[in-house]
């Protein structure tokens, strides 16, 4: 029997999808998002979306006139954003780890985009995401995070989050919070497992 694939390499997420598992994909853009662009309480500008997918948040905000770089670990999954393309939503894809991004995006970005990657990655990598985060985003630039799951289950992925910690991680990198709440419009599933936490970056 082989050994179980490790989450930090592609080679995981890639069997996901190859067999037709991957429970986070909603085959459509996030309600809450999509909320949050109607709205229009945030200008566009540059946005990068960690654990992309197939791309369909990262899509949304193009359509809404953001520049969109979306990024994931999975070849299956740079490929289906290819394939889903919408010429009329240009992104930019890359297929990368998140943690080995290059330098040169550093303080790039106006907008941080999260959902279901936070989740995903090795719990004890979540200092380390929250640093990524911090040096992607332009002094003051916003990270916009749906977090889940909000319960008590063992083992991942998903790996089980909570307030505290996440307030602590981004806290002390020099967050504030901007809004914190329990979306209304999440998809079924995911009703009361889910927090939108809206953060500023510190300045420079």
């Amino acid at each position: 029997m082989s050994p179980p694939l490790d989450i930090n390499t592609p080679a995981f997420w890639e069997e996901i999808y190859q067999g037709d598992r991957a429970g986070w994909d909603l085959g459509g853009p996030t309600p809450a998002f999509q909320r949050l662009l109607r709205s229009g309480e945030f200008a566009p500008g540059r946005a990068i979306v960690l654990g992309a997918g197939r791309g369909h948040d990262a899509r949304e905000f193009a359509r809404q006139g953001f520049a969109v770089t979306a990024v994931d670990f999975a070849a299956d999954a740079a490929r289906d954003m290819r394939a889903l393309a919408d010429p009329h939503a240009p992104i930019e894809i890359l297929q990368a780890d998140i943690f080995t991004l290059p330098h040169t995006l550093d303080k790039t970005f106006d907008y941080v985009i999260e959902y279901t990657c936070f989740c995903a990655i090795d719990p004890a990598r979540r200092g380390e995401y929250a640093d990524l985060v911090t040096r992607l985003l332009k002094p003051h630039g916003i990270f916009i995070g749906l977090f889940f799951p909000f319960d008590q289950r063992e083992g991942g992925p998903p790996f089980a989050v909570s307030l505290s910690e996440i307030l602590a991680i981004f806290g002390a990198r020099g967050f504030t919070l901007r809004r914190r709440e329990t979306p209304i419009d999440s998809v079924p599933q995911r009703d009361g497992l889910e927090k939108l936490l809206i953060w500023q970056a510190p300045p420079a």
